[in-house]
């Protein structure tokens, strides 16, 4: 069989190019080596529909390049860390382009929906040092994600999460008064019901040629899949509220997953005035990615904060 075209790389600085190193990283984590086995083109590697083995190769990746211990509860969704490495590396850039170049270290960021997994506190503390405030509606995935916090020594000071504990709200409630960020970032929500959310994950399971009842790594809680209004409704959501916080955040993004959404959130931002728009493309493998970048500062009130210590 043949290997497949080469692929997009990813970002210049994500630790995670090229293929994986199966022997480097069942080092790391022995429990990986039982899910390591030749796939069609001869080359290790493990079965990415099987839940089990995605927990282990996450395990093995955060263990060996950001020497983190991580477990997830069964049933939320495993995070491909590459790809959300990516989006850390490439919201460094956009903060590095109001410093001259320079990647700014000293830093708050916001994650809304850090989720069970807290993979971007993870990730961006481990690569700039940037302190994180985690948040997310489910008061399990708060747990979760303080037990991935709490086995880390010295993470503690670096990660604060909080519950959201309004429905409707995204930064009301969880941004305290007179505290401020440098920036926000966000995955969220992707479809708009539940059933919109099963028929993709059946749809997966078509494009793969597997039984409906194959163990898969497609499963999630119901916040992590949709929401009213899906991706959306609820970055819109996310664009109304921000303007209350206008001088308190620097930067707010948020990935977005369908191209399609991008002319209704862009008409949406420049109803609410926002002074800078940005589209950030990205690219991990064959799948290509973007998050959507806002602030409602000129430059030089970003360049004054984000040089601030």
């Amino acid at each position: 069989m043949n290997k497949p075209a080469a692929t997009p790389l990813f970002h210049p600085r994500n630790r995670h190019q090229g293929r994986y190193d199966f022997a480097a990283l069942t080092a790391a984590h022995p429990p990986l080596a039982e899910k390591v086995r030749p796939n069609g083109y001869g080359e290790l590697s493990v079965d990415f529909a099987d839940p089990a083995a995605v927990m282990l190769l996450n395990q093995a990746l955060l263990k060996l390049f950001y020497h983190l211990n991580w477990q997830l509860p069964p049933g939320y969704l495993t995070p491909p860390v590459p790809g959300r490495a990516d989006y850390v590396h490439a919201l460094a850039d956009l903060l590095a382009g109001d410093l001259d170049g320079v990647i700014p270290r000293d830093l708050d960021v916001l994650d809304i929906g850090c989720g069970a997994n807290c993979i971007y506190p993870l990730i961006g503390h481990a690569e700039y040092g940037w302190r994180f405030t985690g948040t997310d509606i489910s008061a399990d995935a708060i747990t979760a994600a303080s037990q991935i916090v709490a086995s880390n020594p010295g993470l503690q000071r670096a990660i604060r999460l909080r519950r959201q504990k309004q429905e409707k709200a995204i930064f009301a409630g969880v941004v305290h008064k007179n505290e401020r960020y440098h920036a926000v970032l966000c995955n969220p929500p992707f479809h708009a019901s539940a059933a919109e959310a099963a028929e993709g994950s059946q749809r997966k399971v078509r494009n793969l040629g597997l039984k409906k009842s194959a163990p898969l790594n497609f499963g999630g809680q119901q916040n992590e899949l949709w929401c009213e209004g899906g991706e959306r409704g609820f970055i819109g959501n996310m664009i109304d509220e921000s303007v209350a916080f206008a001088d308190r955040i620097v930067w707010f993004t948020s990935l977005v997953s369908r191209k399609e959404n991008l002319p209704v959130l862009r008409d949406r931002l420049k109803a609410q005035q926002a002074s800078e728009v940005r589209i950030i493309e990205m690219a991990q493998g064959q799948k290509q990615s973007r998050f959507l970048a806002w602030s409602f500062l000129p430059v030089a009130a970003r360049s004054q904060r984000l040089k601030r210590r």
